[in-house]
């Protein structure tokens, strides 16, 4: 995994991208960050040795370099999921590759669904920690010493300062924003209304099939995250409602423009 990460690394690094602060991975609905850009490089995950292609509608697959408020950034257009039947080390390996080529600071959104009956959907959720009920694990066998210690510490998954930063812009912007416990399930299936259930009794607010696996590696890394989620979905008991991908782009689709002008503030404000 080392020497894959070192050789796609040394590719980047060839085709241009040099001394980016923020890693961005843009999910489900919410690839029009990249409007806001100043885009130099965009390569076309398969064109990039050792990466997966993503397989997911609306998931563009590109990998994104330019400029965005101010800082130099590299952003995925497109993530990789365990249910698309790559293996989580196969799903995460972009993020190793952005601590490679300097990231420190990593930026992961998401589309979920929400269990939390004070949210709605169209809502944005600061993710103020996670519950892996993934049922893999990213770091599971012989731990790489290059890439971070055995045993990592998640006390701080998603760092602090960074969330009371963000809230503080999106005051100030007056964009109403939400916090809450995000809960990874694998998927490809939406829940069902004892899911639903069950991830509201263990305590989480919003429901996902991503982003957990990523930041677990990021933080292996001694990265600093922060995430967000947009809620395209209600999973209320008693209230079941229908779901299909397609509304679920929709919805993130109506949040497209407040994350973007809060993620190009958070940046710029570094």
């Amino acid at each position: 995994m080392f020497n894959k990460v070192q050789e796609t690394v040394k590719f980047l690094k060839e085709k241009g991208i040099t001394n980016p602060e923020f890693g961005i991975v843009l999910g489900t609905g919410l690839g029009s960050l990249v409007d806001y850009i100043a885009i130099e490089i965009s390569l076309d995950y398969k064109e990039i040795p050792n990466f997966p292609v993503s397989t997911v509608t609306g998931h563009s697959g590109k990998l994104i370099y330019g400029e965005l408020g101010g800082k130099k950034i590299v952003a995925m257009q497109g993530r990789f999921h365990y249910y698309e039947g790559w293996t989580m080390q196969e799903a995460t390996f972009p993020i190793r590759v952005m601590k490679f080529l300097g990231i420190d600071n990593l930026i992961v959104s998401n589309a979920s669904g929400g269990v939390n009956p004070k949210f709605s959907v169209g809502d944005v959720m600061l993710i103020s920690d996670h519950i892996n009920f993934m049922p893999e694990h990213p770091l599971r066998g012989k731990n790489e010493d290059l890439f971070g210690t055995r045993f990592v510490d998640m006390h701080e998954p998603y760092n602090l300062e960074y969330i009371a930063k963000f809230e503080a812009i999106a005051e100030a912007k007056n964009i109403k924003i939400q916090k809450g416990i995000y809960l990874a399930l694998q998927g490809p299936t939406f829940e069902t209304p004892a899911e639903y259930k069950m991830v509201k009794i263990l305590g989480a607010d919003a429901v996902g099939m991503s982003t957990v696996p990523e930041v677990i590696v990021a933080k292996h890394m001694k990265m600093e995250c922060l995430g967000v989620s947009v809620i395209t979905d209600m999973g209320i008991e008693g209230k079941p409602e229908a779901v299909s991908h397609e509304e679920v782009q929709i919805a993130a689709k109506t949040a497209e423009k407040k994350i973007s002008d809060l993620v190009t503030a958070f940046v710029a404000s570094f």
